[in-house]
């Protein structure tokens, strides 16, 4: 009690100091915090950031990162959009929902950006803040198990909701791990934090996230670590064989052998899904993409559906010559639908959504559909000058960021979903605020090194 009593007056002070430095800072802090919670509360927390900005602006802080004007950049493709798009309803609530790849920039040009010190400060509160979340996850969990005795509570989205997402739940979770992971020096508590959250990114068993986690790990222990090379290899086999004995876990073993089913055999039967004579088979990844029409029966494990949204963008980038301009923000959605129909895949039943209701989950295929080809160029660019930036500055949490963000818009629409743009852009600017930026006093482009 007494140890926590200390923690929180010295979070307290640290805080109070640096918000005295930047009148912004703890406001960023919140949002971040507040992503996984209501949309609305996120949606506040956003609102008092940009107000508590504008209040304590001065013209001599005011400068322009090029770097940031990228997400600004993105964010008027999208309002440009609205002029050809072929579903307006769809376009006009989408734009206020992706606001924050404009606004975000914008305070932090307001601001002047932050120091290197700063940015270890508010990666320091945001792993906390996760890891609590992650506790009362797993106590709610643990709660629900023992009054409905269902292991599932434990896993994907059942351990935080749909609606908050597993999948996105487990990138906050594996950038708050590897804030601690990278420490040098290291507190019992961080250690705790560390099996938490390490323990937590394969309960929700996004498969994605947990091979690139592993990955980085990896990477991590084999060239950024300071200990010999003895200690490395002996820390990487017992590391590998740690990670192959989760394999035998329930609920993560049956995620990764769906998909590896779905690769070698073509119709096996889904034991979860299918009751008694109601069989549900799984589609491979062959019939995905060569099928033309399939059984409302048909089950798409993740692989499989993507290869088969991949198929649709390009049926119908030949079918309706969208190069240049897409479909508008958020307008592909009619198109998927009617797509979906002519093949006839599970159309819902009134309970569950059918699978032509779904975007395209693939961040680049979505640029491409609704923004055409310069929506897709500004995304490459953004992830490109993330990576080049997190790897000069050799900073692993932000090279965690870049990769796991390439990596995670292969598989799902992330900037299309609030969190998502939210938790991508306010980390983007972040990690890539005051590389370069212009300066209003001799009216030129400086560049900065990582302050």
């Amino acid at each position: 009690m007494a140890n926590t009593l200390v923690f929180l007056k010295n979070a307290f002070e640290e805080l109070k100091q640096e918000n005295n430095k930047n009148k912004s800072f703890v406001f960023i802090l919140l949002v971040l915090l507040s992503i996984p919670l209501t949309y609305t509360v996120n949606s506040i927390c956003i609102a008092i950031f940009v107000i508590a900005t504008i209040i304590s602006i001065r013209k001599s802080n005011f400068k322009i990162d090029i770097v940031l004007l990228l997400p600004i950049l993105l964010y008027l493709l999208m309002a440009i959009s609205f002029f050809w798009s072929i579903d307006i309803e769809n376009t006009i609530p989408s734009l206020s929902k992706e606001l924050s790849l404009l606004l975000i920039p914008i305070c932090f040009f307001v601001f002047g950006g932050l120091a290197k010190n700063q940015k270890s400060v508010l990666l320091k509160y945001y792993s906390h803040g996760i890891f609590i979340y992650c506790i009362f996850y797993l106590l709610k969990a643990f709660f629900r198990f023992f009054i409905s005795h269902d292991s599932s509570v434990f896993f994907y989205h059942e351990l935080v909701t749909k609606d908050v997402n597993a999948i996105h739940v487990s990138v906050y979770v594996a950038i708050a791990f590897f804030y601690f992971f990278t420490k040098e020096i290291k507190k019992l508590f961080d250690f705790a934090a560390m099996i938490i959250l390490f323990i937590m990114v394969f309960l929700l068993t996004s498969k994605n996230i947990i091979i690139v986690f592993i990955g980085l790990m990896i990477v991590y222990q084999l060239f950024y670590t300071k200990t010999a090379k003895r200690m490395r290899l002996r820390n990487l086999v017992l590391f590998v064989l740690f990670i192959g004995s989760l394999a035998f876990v329930g609920k993560i073993k049956e995620r990764f052998q769906q998909e590896y089913e779905t690769i070698m055999t073509d119709s096996t039967v889904n034991d979860v899904i299918s009751k008694g004579n109601d069989k549900v088979y799984n589609v491979s990844i062959k019939q995905a993409w060569t099928n033309k029409t399939f059984q409302q029966n048909d089950y798409f494990p993740g692989t499989a559906f993507r290869v088969y949204q991949f198929r649709v963008f390009l049926e119908l980038f030949n079918e309706d010559h969208i190069f240049f301009s897409g479909y508008g923000l958020n307008a592909s959605y009619p198109k998927i639908n009617k797509k979906g129909i002519e093949h006839n895949i599970y159309l819902g039943d009134g309970k569950n959504y059918g699978y032509q209701t779904l975007n395209f989950h693939n961040q680049y295929l979505q640029n491409f559909a609704d923004l055409g080809v310069f929506g897709f160029l500004i995304l490459l660019v953004l992830v490109s000058v993330n990576l080049r930036n997190a790897l000069k500055s050799k900073n692993f949490v932000h090279i965690s960021f870049a990769v796991m963000m390439i990596s995670l818009f292969l598989t799902e629409s992330f900037l299309w979903r609030q969190r998502g743009v939210v938790f991508f852009t306010l980390m983007f600017c972040i990690f890539n605020s005051r590389e370069y930026f212009f300066s209003w006093s001799n009216n030129k482009i400086t560049e900065r090194t990582f302050n």
